[in-house]
């Protein structure tokens, strides 16, 4: 379940993933697989190489991309959200769901 979002930052981080630009949205999460975790960070972009591209700067594997229809897109979680989410310069993302 997602929340803490607005309508707005939803269809803006669409509209960039389609326009293949490599696209940052955090938000509120729940999900019994990961109890540890109360949010996630979705890093998307249409352009597949690109995507795994920009990955591989954080040693993210390729095949952890979810291929969800116009939105493929990594899931990232816990220590390896912050550390990316810091060095992408995403202070107001940290500052908002107190990570």
């Amino acid at each position: 379940m997602a929340f803490g979002l607005k309508r707005e930052e939803v269809k803006r981080w669409k509209e960039d993933v389609e326009n293949g630009r490599v696209a940052i949205l955090t938000h509120y999460w729940l999900d019994d697989r990961f109890p540890n975790s109360t949010s996630v960070t979705k890093v998307g972009c249409s352009h597949i190489e690109k995507l795994i591209s920009w990955g591989e700067q954080y040693n993210l594997d390729p095949k952890w991309i979810h291929y969800d229809g116009k939105y493929p897109h990594f899931d990232l979680f816990g220590e390896k959200q912050l550390e990316i989410l810091q060095k992408e310069g995403k202070w107001e993302q940290i500052k908002r769901f107190n990570l």
